[in-house]
């Protein structure tokens, strides 16, 4: 869009109302906006160009969500910027007049942002904090990572990644929690926190005790970049592109045992790209962040009418989704099974601070080893419950549910295959989420955490769970992927 294209408004609610729906990280986009307001602004840079901190409320279906923006404003807009515009303001009341836009993608106004950190400066609400012990260089642009999700980083030279957190919360975020605690207990699996801003008690409104009232609210979390790092869902797709593509042996497709970890007649380990060794130091990597986490949040015992509580949320789930979503209906009868078994033989279990939202895409393979990221929780449940203790085995079952998702994320995008071919390709990708289920399982063990094979029935459950987590998910948002989960509970229910 040319600058001359821009809507022209003296209101800037106005262009912001027709601006914010179309943005990837607004979670609102399945109703209309009630009412927007401006809840907090903040003045960082005066001149030109000027940068502006936004707090946005936004009402809708009697709830109001509050979302962050970095507001730039200038006279001229450079072409590079015009895909980020929000419009040109003309408010003299306001003193802004001149083009304004998302000033995350404006270098020029995301580097004193460090300068901020470093000096840890309080601006109006905002509190900008440096981590105990740490230095930060104020000579780096910020630049966007161009996959914009429901939060978006800014990268910084080599040095830092600074995500800065859409649409916020009251209290301070489980990711910024978590990783001060295991930066503090010297965790050699997390990126080091240099920074982080947060917004003062009470700004967001009146949430409540339990959301966070009283605690400042997070906006943004400076880590160290990892820039030889490799994402564990690109590497485990490598792996499953690598094995999917070895010849066939001659005769019929194999059997495929499913009780038997990696049994089948064709080998994934004789591919090229496997992935079963990566796995096993991943599971030993996550046991030893469980490890941290016990130690940093301590370990309480939940009794056995916590557990069946805690099954019964997962019945409403699934009574929630398969009412919303008819292919899961066939499944559920052997879901609420292993649901119930958990409940009838409820004993008392170790809870503790986890992930919350563990998966391939959270983890990073460097030249020392893996990495966890992005602590925040499932981002559908409340702030309470992603910050609630939970059995460790709740994070292992998330990653057996990745290795899933992994095995056959290629068969659900090539729909053209003969159904022969794609009956085939199934069996190797069961054998490949085996294979390396079990590797990760094994690796996990072997590092202190508790056994997955020693509670069968619990891990089972916990992967349901998400299962039907994941239904609701791709039903909502990504309905083309809505068969990867669907593909691999049918197995799972079998």
């Amino acid at each position: 869009m040319a600058p001359s294209d821009l809507p022209t408004d003296d209101s800037l609610v106005r262009l912001l109302s027709g601006w914010l729906p179309r943005q990837r990280w607004f979670g609102g986009k399945d109703g209309p906006i009630r009412e927007l307001a401006i809840g907090t602004a903040t003045e960082l840079r005066a001149g030109d160009p000027a940068l502006h901190h936004l707090v946005i409320d936004v009402r809708q279906d009697g709830a109001t969500d509050h979302y962050q923006l970095l507001l730039g404003v200038r006279r001229d807009l450079p072409e590079h910027l015009a895909p980020v515009a929000i419009g040109r303001l003309d408010d003299p009341e306001q003193g802004i007049t001149g083009y304004v836009y998302d000033a995350a993608h404006d270098t020029e106004l995301t580097r004193p942002l460090l300068g901020l950190m470093a000096d840890e400066r309080t601006v109006g609400p905002l509190t900008f904090r440096r981590a105990p012990g740490t230095g930060i260089r104020t000579d780096l642009d910020g630049t966007p990572i161009p996959a914009e999700q429901s939060n978006t980083s800014l990268i910084f030279g080599d040095a830092y990644i600074c995500k800065l957190f859409r649409r916020l919360s009251p209290g301070v975020s489980p990711d910024l929690e978590v990783n001060l605690a295991l930066s503090r207990r010297g965790s050699e699996h997390i990126p080091s926190v240099h920074g982080w801003i947060e917004l003062a008690p009470g700004a967001l409104g009146a949430a409540g005790a339990e959301s966070g009232e009283g605690e400042p609210a997070t906006l943004a979390l400076l880590s160290e970049f990892l820039r030889t790092a490799t994402d564990g869902w690109q590497l485990a797709l490598t792996s499953v592109r690598d094995w999917f593509a070895q010849p066939a042996p001659p005769g019929p497709p194999p059997a495929f045992a499913a009780d038997d970890a990696g049994a089948a007649a064709e080998d994934p380990g004789a591919a090229g790209g496997d992935f079963a060794a990566e796995a096993e130091r991943l599971g030993a990597a996550t046991a030893e962040v469980h490890r941290d986490l016990a130690a940093a949040f301590g370990v309480t015992q939940a009794p056995p009418e916590l557990v069946r509580e805690i099954v019964f949320a997962m019945h409403e789930q699934l009574d929630q989704v398969a009412a919303a979503v008819p292919q899961l209906r066939p499944y559920a009868p052997a879901i609420r099974e292993v649901f119930d078994r958990v409940a009838a033989e409820a004993v008392p279990l170790p809870f503790q601070r986890v992930h919350g939202d563990y998966h391939l895409g959270q983890v990073l393979r460097t030249d020392s080893g893996w990495m966890l990221l992005d602590f925040e929780g499932e981002p559908a449940r409340a702030p309470a419950e992603r910050r609630a203790p939970a059995h460790p085995l709740r994070d292992v079952a998330g990653m057996l549910r990745s290795f899933e998702y992994a095995a056959r994320f290629l068969l659900v995008r090539d729909t053209d295959l003969p159904q022969q071919a794609a009956d085939a390709l199934e069996l190797r990708a069961q054998a490949w989420a085996e294979r390396n289920r079990a590797a990760f399982c094994a690796g996990y063990a072997a590092a202190g955490g508790p056994d997955p094979a020693e509670h069968a029935s619990l891990v089972r459950a916990f992967e349901f769970d998400k299962a039907v987590y994941e239904i609701r998910y791709e039903a909502r948002n990504r309905p083309s992927w809505l068969p990867v989960p669907l593909r691999s509970l049918a197995r799972l229910a079998g």
